[in-house]
C-alpha cells in the first residue's frame, strides 16, 4: 500500500511512513539470510516427506546433530510452521496381526485354573466382591471367597488354594 502511494502520488518515503504510521527502518527493511531460510525449508520438506512420522523435534535434532547445521531452533521452528508442517496428522501405526493361535484346552483336572473377581451391591448400597477360582478342565468352581473388601495382594489368597 505504501509503495503504491509513493509511486502513484510522487510523495517522499518519510511522508508516506508518517501517513501510514510505520517507521522508515521498517519500510526499508531487507530480509537477511533468505537463501538460508530457503535451504532450511528445503531440508524440512525433504526430511518430512522421507520420514513421515517425524515431528519438529526429530527434524531439528537431525539437522543439528547429524548434518551439523548451527541454525537456531526458533528460526527452524518458524519456518517449520510457515510450511504448515506442524499441522500434519501422524499416520496411525497398525499392528500386523497374524491369525491367532487357538487357545489350548487343558487335558486333565487341576492343570489350569482361572481366577476372577465379581462385584455387586446390596439393597442398603454396600458393595461386596467375590473372588472365584475355577478349574478350566471340569469348569468347576474350586473356591469362592465373598467379602466387602479384599487385601491388595491376592497372592496370599492364591497360595491358600495352590497349596
Amino acid at each position: 500500500m505504501a509503495i503504491k502511494t509513493i509511486v502513484n502520488h510522487n510523495i517522499s518515503i518519510s511522508a508516506v511512513c508518517m501517513i501510514f504510521r510505520i517507521s522508515e527502518t521498517c519500510y526499508r527493511y531487507q530480509a537477511k539470510l533468505s537463501h538460508e531460510n530457503d535451504e532450511i525449508a528445503n531440508w524440512l520438506i525433504k526430511l518430512t516427506s522421507k520420514e513421515t512420522d517425524w515431528g519438529f523435534g526429530l527434524c531439528f535434532d537431525y539437522l543439528r546433530n547429524v548434518m551439523s547445521f548451527k541454525w537456531n531452533h526458533k528460526r527452524v521452528y518458524r519456518i517449520y510452521c510457515e510450511l504448515a508442517l506442524n499441522l500434519r496428522i501422524k499416520p496411525r501405526r497398525r499392528l500386523k496381526r497374524n491369525k491367532p493361535e487357538p487357545l489350548k484346552e487343558p487335558i486333565r483336572k487341576d492343570q489350569v485354573w482361572s481366577i476372577d473377581f465379581m462385584h455387586d451391591q446390596l439393597v442398603d448400597h454396600r458393595k461386596y466382591r467375590l473372588f472365584n477360582v475355577i478349574d478350566d478342565f471340569k469348569r468347576e468352581g474350586l473356591a469362592i471367597e465373598a467379602d466387602f473388601s479384599f487385601p491388595v495382594t491376592t497372592s496370599a489368597k492364591m497360595s491358600h488354594f495352590t497349596g
